[in-house]
């Protein structure tokens, strides 16, 4: 259910981005239940696709520990190795695979 929940919501949130967001970054991640992830990511905004489908956040200037990037939706924090994506209550911890 969770999982579902999670991939709904990223699936709402829009299939692409326009040419003009220029991602510097890109990463992937392993998640429990989402399986293989992808982060595309700037100084200003980053995208997650996951199952076919891209949601896109803006960075936080939060005191808090990593690099945060948020919409209404979620959170994705990036600390080193680790990509943790927060829904409500729903906290997904990934890892880092091979740089593409």
């Amino acid at each position: 259910m969770v999982t579902t929940s999670l991939l709904l919501a990223v699936t709402l949130l829009g299939q692409g981005s326009p040419w003009w967001e220029h991602y510097d970054i890109r990463e992937t991640f392993l998640c429990p239940r989402l399986g293989r992830v992808q982060i595309e990511r700037n100084d200003a905004q980053a995208s997650l696709l996951a199952g076919g489908a891209r949601s896109t956040g803006f960075r936080d200037d939060s005191p808090l520990p990593g690099i945060r990037y948020r919409n209404p939706r979620m959170t994705l924090i990036l600390r080193g190795d680790l990509l943790t994506i927060e829904q409500r209550s729903n906290r997904i911890e990934c890892t880092r695979t091979e740089r593409v």
